[in-house]
């Protein structure tokens, strides 16, 4: 399971759907020639202590064309076109910074204008996490929680580059991903999905990552006509924005930063700071199924015997895969990742237990592989959005860490000991990037942003995906008279709309300007 941070969708709907990426790690793939560059790019993505580029008129002074938008692509995420009031148009950026006369990609965006024109205050872009995830498919998904902010703000968002429709990279074709195949070298699938990004998409695995996310999000506030960039982030797009904040300190506008990734961890302490949370979040969903279904709860009587149950549960899927009514198979690897996607929100944890005894006790597997598919942006055509190759490759820009097979295992100890369910697989994730064509840029994110207007920052005390502890790191991190933190003593990734003393904190930043006093808790 590779290292993975995101917003999901509302729990409730994960049997049908959910809006986010992957965190496993892909298995099997097809043979590849090397096109892609090993050698670091000139860009100035090369670190974020690069100056800004200075662009052409051409780009920033481009007016985009906006129109009815069309049902989101495959690599998007699929689904229905979102209706009356969205506009859809693409922005043009540098494919490669270093270079702003050169080539450019294609941006995707997407936005809806305020309802209230007498008020508006101006945009709001969103990132929802991922990274991978397809800003253009979300935002229309969530944006009956942010009624209140559309009011007064142009509700934007986009594919960052390498996502979706935005220069989307390509790793293994859908038949291949459906017939991936757990194997016992690790290194064997990496190697594979590495060959067919490198195939399939050489020319813009140099210029993904969030250092270049960030140099196309302050072109978007030019595009958009924006002073500053009012700015909405969850899950990895708050490591976004603090680069963000870091690269533009003076063109920061009313900033959102919510479950927060800490900038202080490396790609190890992060991983298992995530095998941790996970593990925390299991255990109360345990708890919340021997106070409910009592007897009937299928991890037994305690959090110990729920653990055994669930190892041997993945174990025996390994070499035995359960039915499923559509004559595919779950996989042990399906099965964790099912299990992952119910512990975002409280909302999950009925169907965790519903799946988990479907799996245990009749031996199939049909709701864990339906969460597992939406979770992996697998659609009912059986066709996969790009939010997995996006991933990996927009992480491994961003980490300049290489880790080896006996790196990983001397780790080993110590991820089980953190969390025995998702600790191994969690090792197994700081693989992903081994052998990666492009290098890394470094091993933490840069973001002080001294001189930045305030940054609203806010973590929950449950949250499995983006502990708790990163969202006071990250205020610290931005400086100080910069960072704003607010804790929530709630379940779940992400605080808005959830709990309403954040919801409201938030809605009063956003729309009159007024930060909440740093250190507030909200219960």
């Amino acid at each position: 399971m590779a290292h993975l941070i995101r917003r999901p969708a509302r729990v409730a709907a994960l049997a049908a759907a959910a809006l986010l990426a992957v965190p496993a790690l892909a298995a099997c793939g097809g043979e590849a020639k090397d096109k892609a560059d090993p050698k670091p790019s000139a860009s100035p993505s090369a670190g974020a202590e690069a100056k800004p580029a200075v662009l052409p008129a051409s780009l920033s002074g481009q007016k985009p064309d906006w129109q009815k938008c069309p049902a989101p692509s495959a690599a998007q995420g699929g689904g229905k076109a979102p209706g009356s009031g969205w506009e859809c148009a693409t922005m043009k950026a540098p494919l490669d910074y270093a270079k702003p006369d050169g080539e450019t990609l294609d941006v995707a965006l997407i936005r809806k204008k305020a309802t209230d024109t007498g008020k508006r205050v101006g945009s709001l872009v969103y990132n929802f996490g991922g990274p991978g995830g397809s800003g253009v498919q979300t935002l229309p998904d969530a944006a009956t929680d942010y009624k209140k902010l559309n009011a007064v703000y142009d509700l934007v968002s986009f594919d960052p580059r390498g996502v979706g429709n935005s220069a989307g990279v390509t790793c293994l074709d859908d038949r291949t991903l459906d017939q991936a195949v757990e194997s016992a070298d690790p290194l064997e699938d990496v190697r594979k999905f590495t060959e067919a990004c490198k195939q399939n998409s050489a020319k813009v695995l140099p210029h993904v990552g969030t250092v270049n996310a960030a140099r196309d999000m302050d072109l978007l506030r030019q595009v958009l006509g924006d002073q500053k960039l009012n700015y909405f982030g969850i899950s990895y797009g708050t490591q976004l924005g603090g680069v963000y904040a870091h690269l533009f300190p003076g063109n920061v506008g009313r900033t959102v930063l919510d479950a927060v990734v800490d900038p202080t961890a490396d790609e190890v302490q992060g991983a298992l700071g995530q095998a941790k949370g996970f593990q925390l979040a299991l255990n109360h969903a345990m708890k919340y199924c021997r106070d409910k279904y009592t007897a009937n709860c299928p991890t037994g009587p305690s959090d110990a015997e729920g653990n055994k149950r669930i190892i041997a549960l993945l174990e025996k899927l390994k070499t035995k895969p359960a039915p499923t009514e559509g004559g595919r198979k779950l996989t042990s690897e399906h099965a964790l990742t099912g299990i992952v996607a119910t512990l975002y929100d409280k909302e999950g944890w009925d169907y965790l237990v519903q799946g988990l005894g479907e799996a245990m006790q009749n031996g199939t597997g049909n709701l864990l592989l339906a969460i597992a598919d939406g979770y992996n942006g697998r659609g009912d055509d059986g066709r996969y959005s790009n939010m997995h190759a996006a991933n990996m490759a927009i992480n491994c820009v961003d980490t300049n860490r290489r880790h080896t097979a006996e790196e990983a295992k001397a780790q080993e100890p110590t991820f089980l000991a953190a969390s025995p369910v998702f600790g191994p697989d969690m090792v197994e994730g700081l693989l992903a990037c081994s052998q990666w064509p492009v290098r890394g840029t470094t091993d933490k994110p840069v973001v002080d942003a001294a001189g930045a207007a305030p940054i609203l920052v806010i973590g929950n005390a449950g949250d499995p995906a983006t502990p708790v502890e990163g969202a006071k790191r990250m205020a610290d991190a931005l400086g100080k008279g910069v960072g704003v933190n607010v804790t929530v003593e709630g379940e779940g990734h992400g605080t808005y709309g959830t709990n309403t003393c954040a919801t409201k904190a938030i809605d009063t930043f956003l729309v009159d300007g007024t930060a909440p006093a740093d250190g507030t808790v909200c219960k």
